[in-house]
């Protein structure tokens, strides 16, 4: 069992959060989530509830720690191109408030979920976040960047029914490297690779990527 860490999670009442939460306290992680008033009903048992903005960096300072892990799952649920006004409001401001609020703590390591690219469809969606790894990488933070294309599991099955055409992708040189980089994980296995990641995290001021083949691969 690994050592114990202290997590701070931003967005962890959502779909992630859900899956992912029970599985950090299981293996003896110190969790805290940070949440709105109305949502912190949701918030995981065995989770300390702290209740703040995650679109203000005073908020999100005032609950970190130095030497904090941050986790950080806000984002826009069900992206598609016709929300790109919330993934500017959302997404693009609550990775902002939380780098600049990890910097001023100190904390120890930043996850963030990003997603897989280059990739030919969801430019607006794929700009912010890409946004967000050059804060991350400008502020000199150790991070971990979680770069899935989507995350199968309950209400989020769709993809399922393409997943023989990434299969014969992949049978193909000239296709191969796009269709792993762009190819569906389960739940089980993106957390099981943010768990992985949690646990072992990057060398002082280092960013690491962890995409689709990695997620893969990741062990316990």
């Amino acid at each position: 069992m690994a050592t114990s860490i202290d997590i701070l999670v931003t967005g962890g009442t959502g779909y992630i959060g859900q899956h992912l939460i029970p599985l950090l306290m299981a293996r003896g992680h110190r969790v805290r989530v940070l949440a709105r008033a109305a949502s912190a009903a949701r918030v995981p048992v065995g989770a300390t509830a702290v209740i703040g903005d995650a679109l203000n960096a005073d908020s999100i300072a005032g609950a970190l720690r130095a030497g904090d892990t941050v986790i950080h799952l806000v984002g826009t649920p069900h992206p598609s191109p016709s929300k790109a006004d919330q993934f500017d409001r959302i997404d693009l401001m609550s990775i902002r408030c939380t780098v600049a609020a990890a910097k001023r703590v100190g904390i120890a390591h930043l996850i963030y979920v990003s997603v897989a690219q280059p990739a030919p469809v969801m430019a607006h969606y794929l700009w912010v976040r890409s946004l967000g790894e050059t804060m991350i990488r400008e502020a000199q933070l150790a991070a971990s960047i979680m770069r899935p294309w989507y995350v199968l599991g309950p209400g989020h099955w769709w993809p399922k029914a393409i997943l023989p055409l990434y299969k014969l992708a992949e049978m193909f040189p000239v296709t191969r490297a796009a269709a792993e980089r762009l190819g569906s994980v389960t739940i089980e296995q993106f957390v099981t690779a943010m768990v992985s990641a949690v646990e072992n995290p990057p060398a002082a001021r280092q960013r690491r990527i962890i995409d689709v083949p990695a997620i893969r691969r990741a062990q316990l």
